[in-house]
């Protein structure tokens, strides 16, 4: 059975609907909480598959929190190594630096609600999103960074706000800035964990409620297809060295 190993920054935000691909796919689930483990002592390359999933900090706050530093080398340990690996939102920023890509504080502002991404220069070649072009559907944005595409990366998606949505890497690497595994019923703990960042943004909660009861169903409908595709496009049983 293949192992993902899913390094997690605050409780709500988890894999969502990506768990249930991952073991109806047949995968193990091992999570950790990044700032209560000591990830220096993992070695890096025996997950079959790593997750590094959202957080309400910077990838440069290492000051603040070292762990960080930690983390990132665990990333990027990955990657040189060709293992399989995926970043949503703060997780997509650690694989930009890791790779040498700059990431910063957005200069359009915070990036948070309901809103498309469209296909970028590359997505015709590594077509893994496919299912969130259609139109219709929308994705949950929750982000105050950004980053630029590494060089070699593979350029995938962008919206109206942000140009730089998602990534490739080879095999290996796959990158979302965006939350394509949001779920509906989980989101009145995104509300409430992140009260004090919506105020200080001035963003209704009963707006982005209402969004959210508009646009998460049709998420969810097409996630199975998204994450199997994604899960399809790392092809782990081929060791790509």
């Amino acid at each position: 059975m293949r192992s993902a190993l899913v390094l997690q920054h605050v409780p709500f935000e988890d894999l969502g609907t990506l768990e249930p691909a991952l073991l109806a796919a047949g995968w193990r689930i091992e999570s950790l909480h990044a700032a209560l483990s000591d990830l220096s002592a993992i070695d890096a390359l025996v997950p079959d598959l790593l997750i590094v999933l959202g957080g309400p900090i910077g990838v440069y706050d290492t000051d603040s929190y070292p762990q960080l530093r930690d983390e990132l080398a665990l990333v990027s340990a990955r990657l040189a190594a060709h293992r399989p690996t995926l970043g949503i939102c703060l997780g997509a920023q650690l694989m930009a630096a890791a790779l040498g890509a700059r990431v910063t504080a957005g200069a359009h502002g915070k990036e948070i609600g309901w809103a498309p991404i469209m296909p970028a220069s590359g997505a015709a070649r590594v077509p893994v999103l496919d299912a969130l072009f259609h139109p219709g559907i929308r994705v949950l944005h929750w982000h105050g960074d950004t980053f630029e595409i590494p060089d070699g990366a593979v350029h995938l998606a962008a919206s109206a706000q942000y140009p730089h949505q998602a990534f490739a890497v080879g095999r290996h690497g796959l990158a979302l800035q965006f939350h394509a595994e949001a779920v509906l019923g989980a989101l009145e703990a995104w509300y409430m964990g992140h009260a004090v960042e919506l105020q200080q943004a001035k963003l209704s909660v009963p707006q982005l409620r209402a969004d959210g009861r508009r646009y998460a169903p049709a998420l969810e409908q097409v996630a199975a297809v998204l994450w199997r595709t994604c899960l399809q496009f790392f092809d782990a049983d081929r060791p790509e060295r």
